[in-house]
């Protein structure tokens, strides 16, 4: 299968020597899982315009520093591309600002949320058990680091992950080919430290003692991106 991702953001400017792309580590993430992919890599801010999903296998749309709420030429494009890509039943997922787009472009509400930054390793309760999404206990631990949410889903999607602080964490929408996350299995532990430290003068300090507190949880990233490779291929 080739999985075309869609880049709309990049590793923050002073951790970029430091950390791969964002396409490199959702790369490593499927590698790490034994997913075998062909990838494709789309710069959306960028570059071309974006290809008609009826030419494409499966697609994922990343994480992204912008707000679905900016004033940015690219963002309407994207909003066509997933509202096609919905009624074409193509594979499709997104992470992060992925996760919000999607929400946004199918008629949900995306806001900053009152609540601040989610930044470190928070934990999600799974909300259902799809087929794809059958993980062995009640909740799983992962990266964030976000201040916008998905505030109220579209009328199709259905809840499968959510915390007291991200309710709408993970949807799985009912075209059954549209699944979107908030948090990020594809960090790195020590990207997801690099950006609580980035934060610094502008999450409160008690945020940021709590994130890096938070990072000591073991990680259940690994069980997301095997329901992610699932999802793409059942």
């Amino acid at each position: 299968m080739k999985l075309t991702i869609l880049k709309t953001g990049e590793v923050p400017s002073v951790l970029a020597g430091r950390f791969p792309a964002y396409t490199d580590m959702f790369r490593a993430m499927f590698e790490r899982d034994g997913a075998r992919f062909d990838f494709e890599v789309i710069d959306v801010p960028g570059g071309p315009p974006l290809p008609d999903p009826a030419d494409l296998e499966a697609v994922l749309v990343t994480g992204s520093p912008a707000g679905v709420y900016d004033n940015l030429p690219w963002l309407d494009p994207v909003r066509d591309f997933v509202r096609k890509a919905y009624a074409r039943r193509l594979k499709l997922v997104g992470i992060c600002f992925g996760h919000q787009i999607i929400a946004d472009a199918l008629g949900g509400v995306v806001q900053k949320s009152e609540k601040g930054w989610g930044l470190g390793r928070h934990t999600y309760r799974i909300e259902a058990r799809p087929r794809f999404f059958d993980l062995p206990r009640a909740s799983v631990s992962i990266a964030c680091s976000h201040q916008d949410q998905v505030i109220a889903p579209p009328a199709e999607a259905r809840l499968l992950l959510s915390s007291d602080f991200t309710p709408n964490a993970g949807l799985l929408y009912g075209n059954g080919t549209t699944l979107t996350f908030q948090p990020h299995p594809e960090f790195e532990d020590s990207y997801t430290s690099a950006l609580i430290d980035l934060r610094h003068g502008q999450a409160p300090d008690t945020v940021l003692d709590a994130a890096h507190v938070s990072m000591a949880k073991p990680s259940d990233s690994p069980l997301l991106a095997r329901a992610i490779s699932r999802f793409l291929t059942i």
